[in-house]
């Protein structure tokens, strides 16, 4: 081998390193394109999911918001009538309920009425 072939060796070997180098570079600048496109998809899918689950909780606040305005108009009315058969003049009390009044108040449906 004379010192011509291993000069061309020499040469062809640094010609492949340089191509290889270049190969290297490109590939690594499509992994950071990558790496950084990724890491913006993470954020983008995390910001969607959050928006996804907002409007659930905020109508699962407005129903139990509407459950408890419901119960306590039930509750309102139930009172409502209560309250107007006593003044009809009749018990609600327990112990005497749906009978007449004759002796005025009742202590038992007064107390009855005025518990919160």
């Amino acid at each position: 081998m004379g010192k011509q072939e291993i000069f061309s060796q020499v040469s062809h070997i640094e010609e492949r390193i340089g191509a290889l180098h270049r190969d290297l570079k490109e590939l690594k600048e499509q992994l950071a394109s990558l790496i950084e496109e990724n890491h913006y998809l993470k954020v983008e899918n995390d910001n969607l999911r959050k928006r996804l689950d907002e409007p659930v909780e905020k109508k699962k606040t407005t129903e139990i918001a509407e459950d408890k305005d419901r119960q306590k108009l039930i509750l309102g009315e139930g009172y409502d009538n209560l309250a107007r058969l006593y003044q009809e003049g009749f018990h609600i009390c327990n112990t005497h309920y749906g009978s007449i009044r004759s002796d005025g108040d009742c202590l038992f449906c007064l107390s009855f009425l005025n518990q919160k």
